[in-house]
């Protein structure tokens, strides 16, 4: 008998509807979490590994967080017994912060966008739900998955097309990064790195997306922040400060009904380099 395809609602799903079908055949749990909250011995049940900061990044690439090839982002995929029919949330423990990144990888990778969500203020909004969490780390240890990464052109791209967007009369470049890093008062926490912004780039912290109770924004506010910063642009490119927060601007205006979307994989880490690509201070773009 064939299971039955689990369809996510859209690029988010709520504490309550995740609660529902925890278990089921066919949905895998991922928890993305980086930073402190990576490896934390605290998951929602079941939830299964997506380590940024392990397998699923290139470590041979000279910026963080780079996306691994397709051969290895299988192999990734088949160890944590992932195959080609599940339907995928994930979460992170801050919140929804490296979550997104995730949801933008697999997007990249082939998965459609009924296949795969972030749950809507991650493991905080679980908990305040008052859903159960287990007091271990995110494991896997069953058999391997079957999935096959089909990699979708476009959906991360690097700095000689970010350069030509900064150019494009019908395309916007938003930086997730906080108005000081972007106007260049505040230092890079990177070494090496220096500050400020791309010409022609426009400032959204990543954060103003999200409400107090750190969920995303409705829709119709989040097309009103785009808006107030594009104008009528619908081709957006994202980036960040290693291409994981770029991916929360992905998600919000995946959710604010934008299309045309890309993240710059390199982001800061790689743009921000010593080299002849151009860099401005102060807090205009």
């Amino acid at each position: 008998m064939t299971t039955p395809r689990i369809i996510v609602p859209g690029p988010l799903v709520g504490a309550d509807w995740l609660a529902g079908r925890l278990g089921e055949p066919g949905l895998v749990l991922f928890d993305a979490s980086v930073g402190s909250h990576r490896g934390a011995a605290r998951r929602i049940p079941g939830a299964r590994p997506f380590d940024l900061d392990g397998a699923l990044s290139d470590h041979d690439a000279p910026a963080p967080h780079t996306m691994p090839g397709a051969p290895e982002f299988t192999e990734a995929m088949r160890a944590l017994g992932v195959d080609d029919t599940a339907t995928v949330v994930v979460y992170d423990g801050a919140g929804i912060y490296s979550s997104a990144r995730a949801w933008w990888m697999l997007r990249a990778m082939g998965f459609g966008s009924d296949r795969v969500a972030v749950l809507d203020g991650g493991l905080p909004a679980w908990t305040a739900a008052g859903h159960p969490v287990e007091g271990t780390a995110a494991a896997y240890d069953g058999p391997r998955g079957s999935f096959t990464a089909r990699p979708r052109p476009g959906l991360l791209v690097d700095s000689a097309t970010v350069a030509a967007a900064l150019t494009d009369p019908a395309a916007a470049v938003l930086d997730a990064r906080t108005r000081g890093r972007f106007a260049g008062t505040a230092p890079e926490p990177r070494p090496g790195l220096r500050s400020g912004h791309m010409p022609g780039a426009l400032n959204l912290p990543f954060g103003e997306l999200q409400g107090p109770d750190g969920l995303m924004r409705p829709a119709a506010e989040l097309r009103e922040a785009f808006e107030a910063l594009t104008g009528d642009r619908e081709r957006l490119y994202f980036n960040c400060g290693s291409g994981v927060t770029a991916c929360v601007l992905a998600l919000g205006a995946d959710l604010a009904g934008y299309r045309e979307l890309a993240v710059y994989d390199g982001s800061w880490s790689e743009w921000g380099m010593p080299s002849e690509l151009p860099v401005t201070t102060g807090s205009g773009g």
